[in-house]
């Protein structure tokens, strides 16, 4: 067969399935006869050591090693393989309908760039899920996906679904392991592509024995691939929170006691708000430094919104910023220190004021020039290419 005129690839990805990998194997096959689809069925062997390998060859499917242990090194070396204008991927222990797959065919013909299975749609057949992957697990992590990349996905974590192959080109995968999953689903959405769901049914899987998946370790994975791809969430929003809130709450100690109704907070408040102004600030940072970097190396295809600021906000201004903040500092600890000979005087509470208020302006003037400086460095790169272009 020619390989131009591939339509479906469907990869299944593989270790130590001897068991259930023939069964997928001939249902792929039955379903890509029953339905005249022009394909291949690819299984990726991530270095079983029983006969799947084997067992896989002889019934026909093509067999492409896979070194690098990890569920998404497999999956990436069967991606690479594929022929088929689109790729259709599965697990190998016979727990998805291989041969119910035109509902995914059908919405790539149509357009879409990825087709998400939904087994809570579908069905969960039982035994097929450990309640805590059912009820909290799966769910907490598709919400959170949804809430952080707005991808209209229900079921994150689905083993089967299928994209183009240019798709996977243009998301240049690079996770290794579980965390394969939502890597796919958070770059569809980043780049805005066309993704939908089908309902898909979940069996218990025909292996005989505990899955390759770790829950709390592979869930963590997930988790921590959300995070790190959404500083928004990570760094941004909770630090423009505490910036805020702890900002205001320095301001109004500095001057003196505050009176919330039932008692006064002092300078102990002051301190720990000013803490949290702190941190507040270098969270922020966090977020617009690894904003840029992000976009820099590739892993976000979308520029910023944060290159808008640079319209109005440059070195020089942050620098001239930072300075002003750092002076009124300097200004304060020297002030505080021309009252030191008369302590008795100006009281502990007001020293204490002086003292962590200047520093606090201080440190946060430091801050803001050496973050001017560093988001300078890595615009760079951005300035270049448009004079470029």
């Amino acid at each position: 067969m020619n390989e131009r005129e591939l339509e479906l690839s469907i990869v299944l990805p593989c270790l130590n399935e001897e068991k259930t990998v023939g069964t997928c194997v001939r249902k792929a096959q039955r379903f890509l006869e029953r339905h005249n689809v022009r394909g291949e069925i690819i299984v990726a062997d991530n270095g079983s050591t029983d006969r799947s390998a084997e067992i896989a060859r002889s019934l026909g499917a093509r067999v492409v090693p896979v070194p690098e242990k990890g569920y998404g090194n497999a999956l990436r070396g069967g991606f690479a393989a594929a022929r088929g204008k689109y790729i259709l991927m599965a697990d190998a222990d016979d727990s998805y309908d291989l041969e119910n797959l035109s509902p995914f065919l059908e919405k790539l013909r149509q357009g879409y760039d990825l087709v998400m299975g939904n087994r809570f749609q579908g069905g969960i057949m039982p035994g097929a899920m450990p309640w805590h992957h059912r009820y909290i697990g799966n769910p907490v992590l598709s919400f959170i996906g949804r809430l952080f990349f707005h991808a209209p996905v229900g079921d994150f974590h689905c083993g089967i679904r299928a994209f183009t192959r240019e798709a996977v080109r243009r998301m240049n995968l690079q996770t290794e392991g579980m965390e394969l999953a939502s890597e796919i689903v958070i770059k569809a959405a980043i780049m805005g592509m066309k993704i939908c769901e089908v309902p898909t049914r979940l069996y218990p899987d025909g292996r005989g024995r505990p899955p390759h998946l770790r829950s709390f370790r592979d869930g963590w994975r997930h988790l921590r691939f959300l995070l790190l791809y959404s500083p928004a969430w990570l760094f941004l929003y909770p630090g423009l929170f505490l910036l805020t809130a702890g900002g205001l709450l320095s301001l109004l100690l500095f001057f003196g006691p505050v009176n919330i109704g039932f008692r006064y907070i002092d300078f102990h408040t002051f301190i720990a708000a000013g803490s949290l102004f702190y941190l507040g600030l270098n969270m922020l940072t966090f977020a617009a430094i690894t904003r840029l970097y992000a976009y820099n190396t590739g892993l976000l295809p979308k520029r910023p919104r944060l290159f808008a600021l640079f319209r109005y906000f440059d070195l020089e201004k942050g620098v001239l910023t930072g300075l002003l903040l750092f002076l009124i500092g300097l200004g304060i600890m020297a002030y505080a220190i021309s009252l030191s000979n008369n302590f008795n005087q100006i009281g502990f509470d007001r020293s204490v004021r002086l003292v962590f208020g200047g520093s606090l302006a201080l440190v946060s003037g430091a801050q803001v020039i050496f973050t001017s400086f560093v988001l300078s460095m890595l615009n760079i790169k951005v300035r270049i290419a448009k004079q470029k272009s």
